[in-house]
């Protein structure tokens, strides 16, 4: 995978008092689609969600982060 095949989008987390809120790292390919057909993307640290929100305003997942610069290597 490389910088130009992934793109950060967020994803707002909410469970059991936790409101912390995220960009993560996803697939261009996969952003087109779910905002086509609405389905869910998954983020190189795992997490499964349907983006809405732009991710600009939040800070990047530290687990994506950190799978993304190794793979930039």
């Amino acid at each position: 995978m490389t910088s130009r095949e992934t793109e950060l989008i967020e994803e707002q987390l909410v469970e059991d008092g936790d409101h912390e809120r995220y960009s993560h790292y996803v697939k261009k390919d996969k952003i087109v689609e779910s905002a086509v057909m609405g389905n869910a993307v998954v983020a190189l640290c795992g997490k499964v969600w349907i983006p809405n929100r732009s991710p600009e305003k939040f800070p990047v997942c530290p687990t994506c982060k950190e799978i993304y610069e190794k793979l930039k290597d």
